[in-house]
């Protein structure tokens, strides 16, 4: 019995809900880095980067090669990149919007006065 699109959307969605996750994806975009650049630049113990990387590499959005004792991951492809891309226009409306309300707000609260 297949799983309907919309439900494998939402197990898509639910596997980048981690912001562990999504900083390595960020991190991803530039190219490869090895498990020690990702553990520089992300505030977490190594046994949960590890969790977090292995959920990645099960879902295909990241690949892993081995060179000597590093491991080295990457980006499946570079639509992953453009999902990261989307993300940040789509929160830069959704802030932007609140930034004008919350600009007419102050600006309501100074003429009812």
């Amino acid at each position: 019995m297949s799983v309907p699109l919309y439900q494998a959307k939402a197990e898509f969605f639910r596997m980048l809900g981690h912001p562990v996750r999504i900083r390595v994806l960020e991190l991803l975009q530039d190219g490869p880095l090895p498990v020690r650049d990702l553990l520089a630049a992300i505030e977490v113990e190594p046994s949960g980067l590890s969790q977090q990387l292995a959920v990645l590499r099960r879902s295909g959005i990241v690949t892993s090669t081995r060179e000597g004792a590093t491991v080295v991951y990457e980006l499946a492809g570079g639509d992953v990149a453009d999902l990261m891309g989307a993300a940040r226009r789509i929160l830069t409306e959704m802030l932007s919007g609140r930034n004008e309300l919350l600009a007419e707000l102050r600006e309501d609260r100074v003429t009812v006065r």
